[in-house]
């Protein structure tokens, strides 16, 4: 963990690199050293049919996150995540010449530990 979803307005991009976003977005994950490197996970979809404020601007974007945590990290913690990958994809699209205005969000979800099994394979595949 943690596993993040990006959900994005289809004209973002048009105007930003999204994978360049992911890499910014996974470094900043990795850097946090919340979780094992092989339990990170990020992913985004793209809405091509999405209405923002009162439409009257298809300049008007958003970027929608959320962070997945198993259970046991601390409010602080918590926190530090989201202000360093909102920090972190801000910066990146910053690179970036765009005409829009994107509203951000991020929410943290703590998975319920007895509701989830993680067969995940991919910890030992690295270690070889």
């Amino acid at each position: 963990m943690p596993h993040m979803i990006i959900e994005y307005s289809g004209n973002v991009a048009e105007h930003h690199d999204i994978d360049a976003l992911l890499g910014a977005l996974q470094r900043a994950t990795l850097g946090l050293e919340v979780a094992p490197v092989a339990g990170v996970r990020i992913r985004a979809i793209r809405a091509d049919e999405y209405r923002i404020a009162d439409s009257s601007d298809e300049n008007h974007a958003y970027i929608a996150m959320v962070a997945r945590l198993g259970p046991g990290r601390d409010d602080a913690t918590k926190a530090r995540l989201i202000e360093t990958l909102l920090d972190a994809g801000e910066a990146q699209l910053a690179t970036e010449v765009s005409p829009l205005v994107i509203a951000w969000s991020l929410e943290v979800q703590e998975i319920d530990a007895n509701y989830r099994v993680n067969r995940n394979h991919i910890a030992a595949a690295m270690k070889k």
